[in-house]
């Protein structure tokens, strides 16, 4: 097993973003009701603030990328927990986080279907251990927010029977709302928009104990890149896309927000980054792979602003490669606003001026470490 510690500096244009946005007054006031209240040890930073286990695999994907090796990612999720905790036994690792009286949320991403989603496999895998830890299949929910994605992907044929699938809502229509805690909330205006609240999903605050968070590296047109952060904060609320508007996205600060609320910060115990596959540009969509690349990476960790912070690098780096503008890039006259047929077209095109410094500010929310110089990346290679 390779190891290193990143010793890199933030490089600039990561400080001009939270300057712009600081400066310039844009963090809106957030009002955020809950019952529930901040563990002694919550689930994020966790255990491991600043720890990231990154594992690798040339043969996880076929060598065109579309057919994953569920053998080697059962080897890499094994390797990578071991990795994350030290243990020697894989069931000691997930000990670590689970009992089998816990009733446990899987938190797929399902937008980038059908070529970025959370793989079959790796949720699979990810079940597959916590019955072995001891949860019953009944005691398992695979969520996300919208029911038309889930059924498109079906998780259904690939986990135990009694696995439960859920979704809050029948599409995204902004119409079916009772599937939300109204005890639960976030307010804000952030546009003058009738709707100025976002309540966390019911089952996440009423009936789980604990979520693991199982995101993908994914560019996004407002956040920059979305993975860890966005995944749990914005795929635990409703009335979240009115963020952005007319090129303007408040993203940089309502992405921790909502991740800092309780309970869905205490329960969100482990974080898994599908890496197999990404999308470099166009995110966090992928209907066809004109913008998809095979990073062949399984990301583990308890600190989501580590995972994400490497995550933006990533996603920036890839789109160097093919000539495209930044992430951190605030130059207003990239923008189409409101033109995403442009945008996907042209990779120089953007709809919004995009807030990588998200992260950051999650960070400065007490949700992990952001410093690169803090953070430990433990390298794991499956041959």
């Amino acid at each position: 097993m390779k190891r290193r510690a990143f010793v890199k500096l933030l490089a600039a244009p990561p400080l001009a973003s939270t300057l712009h946005a600081q400066e310039s007054g844009d963090i809106p006031k957030y009002k955020i009701v809950t019952p529930y209240k901040l563990a002694a040890t919550p689930g994020m930073p966790g255990p491991y603030p600043g720890q990231v286990v990154s594992v690798k695999s040339a043969k996880c994907l076929s060598e065109d990328g579309l057919k994953i090796n569920g053998e080697v990612v059962r080897e890499m999720m094994e390797r990578g927990m071991r990795a994350l905790t030290g243990d020697a036994r894989t069931i000691d690792a997930w000990r670590r986080f689970f009992t089998p009286d816990d009733v446990v949320g899987v938190k797929v991403n399902a937008g980038g279907r059908p070529w970025v989603i959370s793989s079959y496999e790796v949720v699979a895998e990810t079940i597959r251990n916590l019955m072995e830890v001891g949860v019953n299949p009944g005691q398992i929910y695979i969520y996300e927010r919208f029911q038309d994605q889930m059924d498109e992907i079906n998780y259904a044929p690939r986990v135990p029977a009694g696995v439960n699938i859920f979704a809050a809502e029948r599409a995204n229509r902004r119409i079916d709302n009772h599937n939300y805690d109204q005890r639960v909330y976030v307010e804000t205006d952030f546009f003058g928009e009738d709707d100025t609240r976002s309540n966390m999903i019911r089952m996440v605050s009423q009936k789980l104990t604990k979520i693991i968070n199982i995101p993908n590296m994914k560019d996004h047109g407002a956040t920059g890149a979305t993975g860890c952060l966005k995944n749990i904060a914005y795929g635990n609320f409703s009335n979240v896309a009115r963020t952005h508007f007319k090129g303007v996205s408040h993203t940089y600060s309502f992405v921790g927000t909502l991740a800092s609320v309780e309970p869905v910060r205490s329960r969100t115990v482990l974080q898994i980054m599908d890496g197999l596959r990404g999308v470099w540009h166009g995110g966090p969509f992928a209907p066809t792979l004109k913008y998809v690349f095979f990073p062949r990476t399984i990301m583990f960790g308890t600190d989501p602003v580590a995972i994400d912070r490497l995550l933006l690098d990533i996603i920036d780096d890839e789109r160097k490669r093919h000539g495209a503008i930044s992430i951190w890039n605030r130059d207003r006259t990239s923008l189409a606003v409101g033109d995403v047929a442009r945008r996907d077209k042209d990779p120089n095109v953007n709809t919004s001026i995009r807030e990588p410094g998200h992260v950051e500010y999650a960070a400065s929310l007490g949700l992990g470490v952001h410093d690169i110089r803090r953070i430990e990346v433990k390298e794991v290679e499956v041959f």
